[in-house]
């Protein structure tokens, strides 16, 4: 994937090109997720607000629990069966609702050909997916390139980090911010996420 018109893009940010330069090579097409709608949004709602390592064990148990993942195989799963391999209760009312709703929902195809804010109004109608989780969809699955997170907390506190912020930017900011870096916010985004473990 040619990300050269996105990077000399954000380079015209003087502080995020020294973040660029650091980093080096945009590797976002690495960490792509493959997998239908109900595979990327079951994991999305395994991994909130855990560990990346936790959520990894957890999310690779439940997948062993079925020979393929089926909306009515989590819906027939017993409760129990799904807090033994670690999903919080309320995450096993997410994923109920997930499963119940999927017939309804447009499939992975249909969704690539949406704006990323009907996506959006779509997939809210699930218990436990707020905007956060299908921005994430967008960034990881439909490969969408302009998409700012502003709930994201490694994001602001990344900004706060690399711009010098005095305070945690609120939401606001986060978007001021952004508005320098369409159309290729995702990318900037993925620069952000990285400098985090520079500092």
């Amino acid at each position: 994937m040619n990300y050269s018109i996105a990077i000399k893009t954000l380079k015209q940010d003087f502080i995020l090109s020294q973040v660029i330069e650091q980093i080096g090579e945009c590797r976002l097409n690495q960490v792509q997720q493959t997998g239908d709608l109900l595979y990327c949004l079951s994991r999305a709602i395994i991994y909130q607000q855990l560990s990346g390592k936790a959520a990894s064990a957890i999310h690779h148990r439940f997948l062993q629990l079925y020979d393929s993942l089926t909306p009515i195989d989590i819906i027939n799963t017993p409760d129990e069966v799904l807090r033994s391999v670690g999903i919080s209760r309320p995450k096993i009312t997410y994923l109920k609702d997930l499963a119940q709703r999927y017939e309804q929902l447009p499939s992975i195809d249909i969704l690539q050909t949406m704006d990323d804010e009907t996506i959006i109004k779509s997939l809210t109608v699930i218990k436990g997916i707020g905007r956060w989780t299908v921005q994430m969809l967008l960034m990881f699955r439909l490969h969408r390139w302009d998409v700012l997170p502003v709930d994201d907390l490694g994001i602001r506190n990344a900004i706060r980090n690399v711009y010098n912020l005095p305070e945690f930017p609120n939401k606001k900011t986060v978007e001021q911010f952004g508005q320098q870096w369409q159309p290729y916010r995702t990318i900037a985004c993925w620069y952000l996420w990285q400098s985090l473990n520079n500092f």
